[in-house]
């Protein structure tokens, strides 16, 4: 392959893309931690759906074939559009990167509003590795507060939405990090400077 910019670009995004593989097997390996409240066999009907499809499938794709599905989880019933992003910008390599997404409802439905959100801003690439630190600040908030209402999901989840707004610029994943361990001590949650909140 030729060193040029487009070269690297190549093996850039090759790099990326094997990573988001490895991750998604990583995620599937450890579906029973933290929040999957979505039963195995739920997750297996809604995959074999998913077969119908042509992947690499858009969030806008996926939520127009398979949009008013509804998913149960011990929280209650979510349908695959309140999970989805329904942006082009999101892409699925695999059923199972889908299955992935929805597998955690209340951490999906939060980066929905987080994706689509970003979608209003120009020039801004919301990149993969940002993606999984908001999703692991919010993975972090649920398993803090497992028994509670989703509280410091949803009030991370509007911060990132308001920054979006007033500054029209994606907070840092260390601001947003920042911002859930303020929120956590504030609530009286204890926070250790080794956790993935700890900053």
């Amino acid at each position: 392959m030729a060193d040029d910019k487009r070269g690297r670009d190549k093996q850039a995004h090759d790099a990326e893309r094997r990573q988001r593989e490895r991750e998604i097997a990583t995620e599937l390996e450890r579906g029973d931690e933290i929040e999957p409240p979505v039963e195995a066999e739920e997750l297996a009907d809604f995959e074999a759906e998913l077969e119908e499809l042509t992947f690499p499938a858009t969030g806008i794709e996926v939520a127009a074939a398979i949009g008013d599905r509804e998913i149960e989880s011990v929280e209650g019933s979510y349908s695959i559009e309140d999970l989805v992003p329904e942006t082009d910008e999101e892409t699925f390599d695999s059923p199972a990167a889908v299955r992935v997404q929805v597998q955690r409802p209340t951490v999906a439905a939060a980066m929905k509003r987080v994706v689509e959100a970003s979608g209003t801003l120009r020039n801004t690439d919301f990149s993969w590795t940002q993606r999984k630190a908001y999703e692991k600040t919010f993975q972090e908030l649920k398993a803090i507060d497992a028994d509670d209402d989703d509280e410091g999901i949803r009030a991370i989840g509007d911060w990132i939405v308001e920054r979006l707004r007033d500054d029209e610029t994606l907070p840092t994943s260390r601001a947003v990090r920042r911002e859930a361990a303020k929120f956590c001590r504030a609530n009286g949650y204890q926070i250790r400077n080794d956790e993935w909140l700890g900053i």
